[in-house]
């Protein structure tokens, strides 16, 4: 089927890069615009408490007033607030307010905090319900500018924070990190192409190509996101960037290298492409296959994030290897040997090179390489059991810088917390006659509410207007992100007000923390669900390429230990030396996906290439030294291209960023230098003809040959 497609791709090369150029066209120009949300509880289900809440409130408090964000004022000499310190926060939010700003209902002045250090003002706004109206955002841009100018010198400082703060920052923040990231992507894929191959040709034929597909799979998402109704997570951009340039590298390498090689071998360079499509092909495909199943695999999740996140990364790499087994071989075949120009190397099959001696050691002693390999997989393993879950996404990814932040921590030094993001607590009547709430029932509930352990401040109760529902505002005595304050919503709270609800009554917690709590339930869930869905489907793939029953499972059994290794590596250094309070709580799937669908990649290749050499006659222990040698160095390229496109995640000065760019990188490193290019192999060589059992997928007519000789010795 392969060499089919090569020898058609190969004699209609202008037919196929025409047919790409007009689908480009019609997508990106169909396609709606592609938008991201920040809002956790939108990604949520409609089953989970904190959304029921939000429900309650919505449709028996319309007009509740959303505390959208905080201004924080403080004295710039840090010493107390005065009464005429007090007057000037008065005097700045009733003009903040006379602005008429869009979406800023009020501007109220609060209390001077109980040390005299801090004072703030709220500004209601309308509750978010559509995650991608950015007009709170823009309220609160004008709101700074129009402070900053108001508090000059008045002896104050001031800075704003709060959900539609943070929600600004991190959409600036965003827009900065896409463009780094973008150009970091591209300055690595060029300058290693570079330094790979000699050659500015290939240097460029990455970014150009994929350049092209690029806007064309950002335009297949948004028109399945429209369709769907789904929603896509803000990070989602940057992902599609390394994904796409990262992945489609990938299958160029793996072709080219395949290329050159036959071309080495003698073929001209028209036979030589279908002869390195028919080669490389099923490998790319099924490599292409397992990155999709796992991502696909997603939709399963109860998050609205991973459930877009899944098919969104599904289309990309789906695109992806259409081109690279249609349009890459088409415009290599145009250029044929130019493509290397101005270098000549491909013309010599390199000596004594340095995965040649590699192979031939593991092709000696398996044993060593495959122990030596587990182990340090293993110990970098351990370190996963530190791990723990941050689910603060908005103000724990932004930089130390923004405004929100520093706001934040100023904050911080007078009033407890939870002080931007009250806890929402709810106690209605579920009496089908339409009774109201009456004193006596609420009395219990209130005296219960204030008594709970990590309750910092309770408000009055505020009855909707049919009676029926009373609301209480709960400041919670820790930041609403940590650890405390979610076990606090979890072990206590919840607990103590749904048994603290009198008969015919029901008691809800919701708000930020209680959203959190919500999120590590469904987390919890889809680890038990997507992870072996994903695994089970990967393993489909594998058993049906090498038409083996053995293979699949041992292959599996080294991806994990990469994925564990990974999440080891990651903790110690965000966790223990990084002192970061947890990594972000979709981390571990994200990193799973990645980790195993693209590290199957490498051991596919790496794999395929054992069984080809295999069935050329070679025993196990020199199919192993042949496949290494030869599988080497395109495993190698792509890794390091791969996770040096991963890293430039970390340039974007946010920490959930951060996280996920090194946890990839790593991830994709591990993949590649321990675990295709050893492991695999090793273990391989090791277990010998019984790894393709029952389809003795090794056997050739020289394999054949070779184990009739085996026998007779």
């Amino acid at each position: 089927m392969f060499a089919a497609l090569g020898g058609f791709v190969v004699r209609r090369p202008w037919w196929v890069i025409l047919a790409w150029v007009i689908a480009a066209g019609v997508v990106i120009g169909l396609a709606p615009k592609l938008t991201s949300s920040t809002d956790e509880k939108s990604f949520l289900p409609e089953s989970y408490e904190s959304v029921r809440a939000s429900d309650l409130r919505s449709e028996d408090f319309p007009q509740q007033e959303n505390i959208g964000a905080v201004i924080v004022f403080q004295r710039s000499d840090g010493t107390p607030m005065t009464a005429a310190d007090s007057a000037e926060v008065a005097r700045i939010s009733a003009s903040v307010q006379a602005r008429g700003i869009k979406d800023v209902l009020a501007v109220t002045p609060g209390q001077v905090s109980p040390n005299g250090l801090v004072q703030t003002s709220t500004v209601a706004m309308p509750e978010i319900t559509d995650p991608n109206d950015e007009t709170p955002q823009d309220a609160v841009e004008a709101m700074r500018k129009d402070v900053k100018a108001q508090v000059a010198g008045t002896g104050l400082s001031a800075g704003i924070t709060g959900q539609a703060a943070q929600a600004l920052d991190e959409r600036e923040s965003s827009e900065s990190a896409g463009t780094l990231v973008a150009v970091g992507t591209i300055v690595i894929i060029v300058l290693l192409l570079l330094i790979i191959f000699r050659s500015p040709i290939i240097a460029l034929l990455p970014v150009v190509i994929i350049g092209l597909i690029a806007p064309m799979a950002t335009g297949l998402i948004a028109s399945a996101n429209k369709i769907f109704d789904m929603k896509a997570d803000s990070s989602i951009e940057q992902l599609l960037t390394v994904v796409l340039f990262g992945v489609g590298t990938d299958y160029v390498l793996f072709l080219l290298f395949r290329y050159r090689e036959v071309l080495r071998e003698g073929d001209d360079a028209k036979n030589g492409m279908v002869h390195a499509v028919s080669r490389v092909g099923e490998a790319i495909a099924s490599a292409a296959a397992a990155v999709i199943v796992a991502f696909a695999a997603l939709t399963l999740s109860t998050l609205g994030m991973l459930r877009s996140m899944g098919p969104a990364l599904a289309i990309a790499v789906f695109v992806t290897l259409l081109a690279g087994l249609t349009l890459v071989p088409a415009v290599v075949s145009l250029l044929g040997t130019r493509v290397f120009w101005p270098s000549k190397s491909w013309r010599v099959t390199p000596h004594g090179s340095g995965f040649a001696r590699l192979g031939r050691g593991i092709g000696r002693r398996p044993a060593v390489f495959a122990v030596s390999s587990a182990l340090v997989m293993g110990v970098l393993a351990i370190g996963a059991l530190g791990y723990k879950a941050n689910f603060d996404l908005a103000g724990s990814s932004l930089p130390s810088d923004k405004e929100s932040v520093v706001a934040m921590k100023n904050l911080e030094k007078g009033f407890p917390p939870g002080t931007t993001d009250p806890t929402e607590v709810y106690l209605t009547s579920t009496s089908t006659t339409g009774r109201p709430l009456t004193p006596a029932e609420r009395a219990p509930f209130e005296a219960a509410l204030p008594r709970v352990e990590g309750v910092g401040s309770v408000t009055e109760a505020v009855l909707s207007a049919d009676g029926r529902t009373a609301f209480y505002s709960v400041v919670l005595s820790d930041s609403p992100a940590t650890d405390d304050a979610l076990s606090t919503i979890k072990d206590r709270l919840r607990p103590i007000m749904h048994k603290a609800a009198p008969p015919g009554t029901r008691a809800l917690v919701g708000g930020i923390s209680a959203v959190y709590v919500d999120i590590n339930r469904a987390v919890d869930r889809d680890y038990s669900v997507v992870f072996p869905v994903a695994a089970v489907c990967i393993m489909i793939i594998l058993g049906l390429l090498l038409r083996s029953l053995v293979a699949p499972w041992y292959l599996m059994a080294s991806v994990a230990l990469g994925f564990g290794a990974t999440l080891g590596a990651t903790s110690v250094l965000f966790q223990r030396i990084g002192d970061q309070p947890g990594l972000m709580f979709m981390l571990p799937v994200i990193m799973y996906l990645f980790v195993v669908a693209l590290g199957t990649d490498y051991n596919i290749l790496m794999v395929s290439r054992l069984r080809e050499e295999a069935r050329e006659g070679h025993n196990p222990h020199d199919a192993a030294a042949v496949a290494v040698k030869h599988s080497g160095p395109t495993i190698a390229a792509a890794g390091v291209i791969l996770a040096g496109t991963f890293a430039t995640l970390m340039l974007a000065g946010n920490s959930t960023l951060s996280q996920m760019g090194f946890a990839l990188s790593s991830g994709i490193a591990i993949a590649a230098f321990i675990m295709a290019l050893i492991f695999t192999p090793s273990l391989t060589a090791l277990i010998g003809h019984a790894a393709w059992w029952p389809g003795h997928g090794d056997t050739g007519p020289a394999g054949e040959k070779q184990r009739e000789t085996e026998r007779v010795v």
